[in-house]
């Protein structure tokens, strides 16, 4: 089976179930702590493509109080949203599962067993 990647948040209890998923299947995998790399604005907009997403906005964690105090919701402009994500990486959704060139959010964890089967 192709390597997978997990962008991972070790304090997310759904992060921390989909990489317990790709242990218990063996899978040869490489973790990725975002939050302590920050993602370049390359490698956002890349991830984006992967996973089909149309705005940004997809890939962020809207309920968190830095999407609140940075006013997100009224941001229209993409390169902005990104830059946020870029700034403030906590505002990314997670689990991110990578395998070649797509990519899911695994939530529910369980999503990781039929994206890895595809």
């Amino acid at each position: 089976m192709a390597q997978v990647t997990i962008w991972h948040n070790p304090r997310c209890s759904k992060s921390r179930q989909a990489l317990a998923l790709l242990e218990e299947n063996g899978v040869q995998k490489e973790v990725v702590k975002y939050l302590e790399s920050n993602p370049t604005k390359e490698q956002i907009k890349k991830l984006l493509t992967m996973l089909g997403f149309k705005s940004a906005r997809e890939l962020m964690r809207t309920k968190e109080s830095i999407y609140k105090e940075l006013n997100l919701k009224e941001e229209n402009d993409e390169e902005k949203l990104i830059e946020a994500m870029v700034a403030h990486p906590k505002l990314i959704e997670r689990p991110i599962i990578i395998k070649g060139d797509k990519a899911i959010i695994a939530r529910p964890p369980e999503r990781v067993k039929e994206f890895l089967e595809a």
